[in-house]
């Protein structure tokens, strides 16, 4: 398992997980109410991993633009090579 913090993005132009200096970045078009957002990122999330959306867990972040979310079934170096730059 691993932690990925991320920061989430609501309300742009199209879904991607992105990863920059500033770490990774999750952009969802959906609005910040009711966890629309933080759901859309943890599927986004979970797509850019290759892993099924069930493997990735909220565990910190719930009302914030900076998440941490678990990967079940991850390693580091999974994540390093599933991600490049991270």
């Amino acid at each position: 398992m691993v932690r990925v913090t991320v920061r989430v993005v609501p309300r742009s132009d199209r879904t991607a997980v992105e990863v920059g200096p500033g770490g990774i970045r999750v952009r969802v078009r959906s609005a910040p109410e009711r966890g629309r957002a933080t759901e859309e990122a943890r599927r986004a999330l979970a797509r850019a991993l290759g892993v099924g959306a069930s493997a990735v867990r909220l565990v910190a972040g719930a009302a914030s633009r900076e998440k941490v979310f678990e990967v079940e079934g991850l390693e580091p170096e999974d994540l390093r090579r599933r991600l490049p730059g991270v």
